[in-house]
């Protein structure tokens, strides 16, 4: 019988043997993906091994197993856990702005509609969502499995920026959406990193924990590519 469906011993309930609680359950589930998403995110995917999660956890490296099965399927219930609450943020606040501003959006309301909720949600939400940010920023930049890990998780949202933008310039070709999109989401990743850089490379004039700093530019600044290369594509 496999550990899926065998019960472990650790995490049973009080005075005897047998399946956790459900609250239990509920309780243990997350320490684990908050001591796994700390781990990948200081070590990546390959750097991590499921009984070094169970030590950061505190828990028998069987529940890991009864839980989620293998670390690949551990380590994208971490990435899922965060990425649904940030589809479901950037949804809202394209709608928001799509409703505010109809027919009057601009390339950089929508630009800022799309990122400014990724940047309110690492200020405001604990070490939790830095380790994730850290972490979605490594997978992003992982060539074997990256993409498809990226393609599962946030495709909906990302198409549903492509075609705003197009709503906005319906000029642009398509191909330089998506690659003003891939220039975008490095900028955008990278600033939520905060991997301190250019803090040394500022000589301490910027600080990349400094997001109201980041807020100031970063929409702008991706703005500004879309338009430059909408217009040069458009001239040629």
């Amino acid at each position: 019988m496999t550990a899926a469906k065998t019960a472990p011993k650790s995490g049973a309930r009080p005075g005897g043997r047998g399946r956790p609680s459900k609250a239990k359950g509920l309780d243990l589930k997350e320490t684990i993906l908050d001591a796994a998403e700390g781990l990948f995110a200081r070590h990546g995917f390959y750097g991590v091994t499921t009984r070094q999660v169970a030590a950061e956890a505190g828990v028998d490296t069987a529940l890991i197993h009864y839980y989620f099965g293998a670390k690949r399927e551990l380590f994208d219930a971490v990435f899922l856990r965060r990425a649904e609450i940030l589809n479901q943020a950037r949804e809202a606040s394209m709608d928001a702005y799509l409703r505010d501003h109809g027919g009057a959006m601009t390339v950089e309301g929508v630009i800022e509609a799309f990122i400014d909720p990724l940047l309110r949600i690492s200020q405001d939400g604990g070490p939790g969502w830095k380790s994730y940010f850290a972490l979605v920023a490594q997978v992003n930049n992982t060539p074997a499995w990256g993409g498809e890990t990226m393609t599962r998780f946030f495709d909906p949202v990302v198409h549903r920026l492509v075609e705003t933008l197009k709503s906005v310039r319906p000029q642009a070709e398509y191909r330089d959406l998506y690659w003003c999109y891939q220039f975008l989401t490095g900028s955008m990743m990278l600033a939520l990193s905060e991997t301190g850089r250019i803090d040394s490379l500022s000589e301490g004039e910027c600080h990349s924990s400094d997001l109201e700093a980041v807020r100031a530019r970063l929409f702008a600044y991706c703005a500004a590519g879309f338009e430059a290369v909408i217009a040069k594509s458009g001239a040629a």
